[in-house]
């Protein structure tokens, strides 16, 4: 346990066990130097509990590359429920985790994340006061999409030197929240859509609404595309699926999509343009820390769109440097984190 909190940077990694509503839960903290650490709650299966761990270890340093690169005053962390295999009164389970976290006494703030919404965040609000994503402040969702967007845009302009995504040819990965968000962005730009889902009902609204194509979730990735747009589970650019890829530009939502960071160096070496995942989907933190610091929604939107030049900026960096574009955005999170550590937020 304690090499996986090494390997993984954590601060903190904190467990909780509740027999009487079934609450398993783990909450990962990466750093809280710049603040209180921030992350979404997952409440999905697992097929062990040591995955579960290991999930939320890996998104919270994550979730603090986003805080760090987005500037916001927050560290990243993670958290997992792992959904019971009984019959479980859900309400009741989410006040226990509440509680869980109101006990961490302010270094984790929780937000929606896959398998949680708004309610859920409503019932952890009753008995915890570190919590955002309410029905009272929003699905952050449309800004996640948002900031993939602008990052796609800003992607494009950089290869052809046209901001116009009208006939640019896209293949999106998952329709979820966000992806189908995205999808929809995409299409009133004008672009063309190739889509995948294990929905078979979202695959055919996509088709129907956006005017898509649907492939199988297996022929996804050796699509002809401009742009290979990831958005759902992670370690989609592995082993397996990297020499299928068939585009000039990889951006997407999902998190962690490189299974193993020398999967960026081949894509590099395939002139494939990668978008590091926690700088373009950082719409969604950046909509939960400044929606939780009060902060109205011409700010946040303001806020979310500067995703689009700082990815440019990032692009232009890696073509002057020759390196990676993840490399690069590693190091640069890993400044801003380690700068803090020498004034630690109080």
């Amino acid at each position: 346990m304690f090499e996986l909190m090494e390997n993984a940077g954590l601060e903190r990694l904190h467990l909780a066990c509740d027999p009487e509503t079934g609450l398993r839960a783990i909450v990962a903290i990466h750093s809280t130097v710049r603040g209180p650490a921030i992350g979404g709650c997952r409440f999905i299966t697992y097929k062990s509990e040591n995955d579960a761990v290991i999930d939320a270890s890996r998104l919270a340093r994550g979730m603090s590359y986003k805080a760090a690169l987005a500037g916001l005053p927050h560290g990243g962390a993670k958290a997992v429920i792992i959904k019971p295999e009984h019959n479980f009164d859900r309400v009741a389970l989410m006040k226990s985790f509440g509680r869980f976290v109101e006990d961490l006494g302010g270094r984790y703030i929780t937000a929606m994340d896959s398998g949680t919404q708004t309610s859920d965040m409503d019932a952890i609000s009753q008995t915890c006061q570190w919590v955002t994503c309410t029905s009272q402040s929003g699905d952050p969702s449309p800004m996640t999409a948002l900031g993939v967007f602008e990052g796609i845009k800003a992607a494009i302009r950089y290869r052809t030197g046209n901001d116009s995504l009208k006939g640019i040819h896209v293949a999106l990965q998952g329709l979820g929240h966000v992806g189908y968000a995205v999808a929809k962005m995409l299409y009133a730009s004008g672009a063309h859509l190739t889509v995948s889902d294990i929905d078979q009902g979202k695959l055919l609204k996509a088709v129907n609404e956006l005017g898509a194509k649907a492939v199988a979730a297996d022929k996804i990735y050796s699509v002809s595309a401009d742009v290979f747009c990831p958005c759902g589970l992670g370690a989609i650019i592995n082993d397996h699926t990297i020499n299928e890829l068939n585009c000039d530009i990889v951006a997407g939502s999902a998190n962690n999509q490189l299974e193993r960071e020398e999967h960026g160096e081949l894509l590099r070496r395939r002139h494939i343009m990668y978008a590091p995942d926690y700088l373009i989907n950082a719409g969604g933190l950046i909509f939960v820390a400044m929606q939780h610091a009060g902060q109205n929604d011409a700010a946040i939107k303001a806020k979310v769109r500067q995703i689009g030049t700082s990815l440019y900026q990032l692009f232009q960096q890696a073509d002057q440097e020759d390196r990676c574009t993840h490399r690069i955005a590693n190091e640069r999170a890993e400044g801003i984190i380690a700068r803090a550590s020498l004034h630690p937020a109080a």
